[in-house]
């Protein structure tokens, strides 16, 4: 995870909120291109998993867009896309061709406790009290998220014992 020019000790709440709508954008982005790649591998399972996970990240990047717009108007933006990496997507290698739903949902617990991480981490240096409430909001959402994915987990039954080199074809001979 990454951040570039953003000091959270200085932001504002429209910057804190900016921040937020944009790394739910980037993890739907990326569970959507997760999903895509597990259609294409005909692993439907494990993209069905990753399109719920782009709805909710949509959901809640909707909602707080609309705190946003209820507060600052349509004030331009000066947290932008570039600024961040990585705060709650999914590791681009956390994909895999034949994943179970298991393993999606693994990556998907592992991507909540990153950006809990995240917004944990960002606390101790926040001076201002309006936006170290929304950062204590939005962590203690990521942690609600991983009991909801945890609960998920809890229910499948046990994947195959298959590992990923079960998948690859063996060298052939020209």
């Amino acid at each position: 995870m990454t951040l570039r020019g953003i000091d959270p000790a200085k932001q504002t709440m429209m910057d804190a909120l900016d921040l937020a709508i944009l790394v739910e954008e980037e993890a739907q982005e990326r569970y959507e291109e997760f999903a895509q790649q597990m259609e294409q591998h005909r692993t439907f399972a494990a993209a069905e998993f990753f399109r719920h996970m782009v709805q909710n990240e949509a959901k809640h990047g909707r909602e707080l867009a609309e705190r946003r717009l209820q507060r600052f108007g349509a004030a331009a933006r000066t947290v932008t896309r570039a600024m961040l990496y990585d705060v709650e997507a999914p590791d681009y290698d956390a994909a895999r061709a034949f994943m179970s739903p298991r393993q999606a949902m693994e990556a998907a617990l592992a991507c909540e406790i990153k950006a809990q991480a995240f917004f944990d981490g960002a606390l101790p240096v926040i001076r201002d009290a309006e936006v170290r409430a929304l950062f204590v909001e939005l962590r203690d959402e990521e942690i609600q998220h991983q009991a909801l994915v945890r609960a998920e987990l809890d229910r499948l039954g046990p994947d195959s014992g298959l590992s990923d080199e079960d998948f690859v074809d063996e060298p052939a001979a020209q």
